[in-house]
């Protein structure tokens, strides 16, 4: 066995890697670009180089640099991880010109598979069924439109160097394939430098099975089952599971019998993923299961494949590189139980999925399971890489049990300022059809009114009834009952003898803010106004707003709710989503003024008069409410003609930010 391994890669597969290598006693080397010099791989590393800028093709996709960093580091073998490098068949080739092992398969391996059209000629050539298409030589556009009315409508029009989704275009219709064609093939001249395509039957409900391969030197070839990576949205994985639901034994003696084929046809060695595509228009079938590629590495989806079997794949790859047999047989491979996996990312998905950056202030992932992550809190997501942040894994008895305790994690995640998708994560998850086991890869695309961060807003009432309820200070009191007559901010916030004790907050989420209107109902009981819905909301009476958990209820609905003191304002989590809530805050001297003409203190301070009164009209600029603050008198005015509604702010108060003085309702 080598002594020393240089991960030419960054982030969670970099720390992955590192973690079986020092269970082996192997000594770890990083590779980093200027915006990872502070990065977790960097610093879990027995060793670091630095090898360029940020950008990636002058760092981590420069194998020069990579193999000068392995001989000044005198590193023994180079695991390339996934991405980057490593289904690159000339850098294999180079590291193993420079004296190192390549913890990988073999370059004609890399090659044979690393081209779509070629590979699904090897494949018919090897007895394995693909879907039925074209891909041949001749690239005339008159060529591929007969082509695509032969195999007949809808096609799928695929990039034959393509990956990742990109130059994929599905054509419903003869009068688009023209459209679709050139799309596909800018899209993969400009990802891969090759606009050649090849065309496909495209299945109607198609679900997306893998299955994972070993191979070694000496001959063997193993599978470790399937992994079932259905649900995607635009072409990428979001939740991957083992086994695939509704997988019998018939069928998956059919897929993984195929799966060996395939990686025979190519003398494979190492860690390998062929993937198929399925039609579940019927339930899985045998004869319904057709090739798709092969991806020449270790997947990102790994765990939940080492989860059912309790292999460490990449203590197999280095084994393997090193020369030595797979360490089991194929029948003492066994699969056991549900393993599930989701992809957390640095995306916003109440904005279209936009990747968000920045400083990770906060950064808290579930207990209890398995988290794959590369960053850490204080760490920051950079514009220049992949915006996935971190792999929630769990493995339980059964799908159901899986799938309930990985949205449980994911509704656990805290993460901020930076976006995430944690909360569509979670009602993915708990989807009656994805629970049912009822999945394909349009499912995101067909639910996505039901997975969208809207659907959630109860989570919003939750929120701001927690803020409300943190300022009266639950826990403060030894009797554990809230004072509503204290005036140290012990009781309930702006309660009043002669006035309404409303009280309003912003709510920022996914970059929205909203006006919130709040009024208790009892000690524990709030009427919450937000987003034009309308929330009963209750803090159960033994809760600590002081404590990380509290238990509140939505419309009769428990809910169990994270709060986060960031100084002010502050931070709550729910259901996977998070809330900085506070008060509202306005330069200069005016009140903040809600659309509906409430008038917010824009700092604390103490109130010394008030001009108008209840009923009296008003002129746009005419002064409300006089606020002193900073030793220094605020006027605060009407925001537009009309009739003073209400005045909660007394001579003698002392209000905080944001607390509502006054309402002025508009002249009909």
């Amino acid at each position: 066995m080598f002594k020393s391994v240089l991960v030419a890669n960054r982030g969670e597969i970099a720390c992955r890697v590192f973690r079986t290598a020092k269970r082996m006693g192997i000594r770890t080397i990083a590779v980093y670009s200027e915006a990872d010099a502070n990065a977790l791989h960097v610093r879990e590393a027995d060793e670091a180089v630095l090898i360029g800028p940020a950008a990636a093709r002058e760092s981590y996709l420069d194998g020069a640099k990579v193999l000068a960093a392995a001989k000044a580091t005198g590193a023994e073998a180079i695991h390339p991880g996934y991405g980057f490098l490593s289904e690159n068949a000339d850098f294999a080739e180079a590291v193993a010109a420079a004296g190192l092992i390549w913890i990988g398969p073999d370059p004609s391996s890399i090659r044979a598979m690393g081209l779509k059209d070629a590979a699904k000629e090897l494949m018919i050539q090897a007895g394995v069924p693909v879907t039925p298409g074209y891909q041949g030589a001749d690239q005339s556009e008159e060529t591929l439109t007969a082509e695509a009315a032969r195999i007949g409508y809808p096609v799928l029009i695929k990039a034959v160097a393509g990956g990742g989704g990109k130059g994929m275009k599905r054509v419903d219709d003869p009068a688009d394939f023209a459209a679709g064609l050139a799309s596909a093939k800018r899209e993969g001249a400009a990802a891969f430098g090759d606009d050649r395509v090849l065309i496909e039957r495209y299945i109607t409900r198609p679900r997306h099975i893998e299955v994972q391969v070993f191979g070694d030197k000496h001959g063997e070839v193993v599978h470790l089952y399937e992994r079932d990576c259905s649900l995607q949205r635009r072409h990428q994985k979001v939740i991957e599971e083992a086994p695939a639901p509704g997988m019998s034994e018939a069928v998956r003696a059919a897929v993984t019998g195929a799966a060996i084929k395939a990686a025979r046809a190519v003398n494979y060695v190492g860690a390998g993923t062929i993937e198929f595509i399925a039609d579940a228009s019927d339930g899985l079938k045998a004869d319904g299961v057709w090739f798709m590629e092969m991806n020449t590495r270790l997947q990102v989806e790994h765990p939940v494949t080492e989860s059912v079997t309790g292999v460490d794949l990449v203590e197999w790859q280095f084994r393997v590189a090193a020369g030595e047999r797979i360490p089991l047989k194929q029948d003492q491979i066994q699969l056991n139980g549900w393993a599930m996996e989701a992809r957390l990312y640095a995306e916003d998905p109440a904005n279209g999925f936009l990747p968000s950056i920045g400083k990770l202030e906060h950064f808290v992932m579930p207990d209890g399971i398995r988290v794959d992550t590369g960053v850490e809190q204080g760490g920051e997501v950079s514009q220049f890489y992949d915006p996935m942040i971190a792999k929630l894994i769990v493995h339980e008895d059964t799908r159901e049990a899986a799938a309930a305790r990985l949205a449980e994690a994911a509704g656990e995640v805290e993460v901020w300022p930076v976006k995430a998708n944690a909360g569509f994560l979670k009602r993915c998850l708990e989807h009656p059809r994805f629970v049912a086991g009822d999945v394909d890869t349009g499912f995101i695309a067909a639910e996505e009114g039901a997975l969208s961060g809207q659907a959630d807003r109860p989570s919003l009432a939750a929120a701001v009834a927690g803020l409300l309820a943190s300022h009266a200070r639950w826990a403060g009191h030894s009797s554990g009952q809230p004072s509503p007559w204290s005036s140290n901010g012990d009781g309930l916030f702006g309660f009043r003898l002669n006035a309404s004790g409303a009280a309003c907050a912003v709510v920022s989420i996914n970059g929205e803010q909203s006006a919130a209107r709040l009024k208790p109902r009892d000690a524990y009981g709030f009427d919450v106004s937000i987003r034009n819905d309308d929330f009963v909301v209750e803090v159960h009476p033994g809760s600590s707003l002081r404590d990380i958990r509290s238990r509140i209820d939505v419309d009769g609905r428990d809910s169990q709710v994270r709060f986060r003191n960031a100084d002010t304002p502050e931070l709550v989590f729910r259901n996977g989503e998070a809330f900085k809530i506070g008060w509202f805050r306005a330069s200069g001297q005016g009140a903040t003024v809600i659309a509906d003409g409430s008038l917010l203190a824009p700092m604390p301070g103490k109130i010394v008069a008030t001009p108008a009164k209840v009923g009296d009209v008003v002129a746009k600029g005419q002064p409300v409410v006089v606020l002193e603050a900073m030793k220094m008198e605020h006027a605060l005015t009407a925001p537009f003609d009309g009739v003073v509604e209400s005045v909660t702010a007394l001579v003698g108060d002392q209000v905080v930010d944001g607390f509502e003085l006054a309402r002025i309702k508009g002249e009909a």
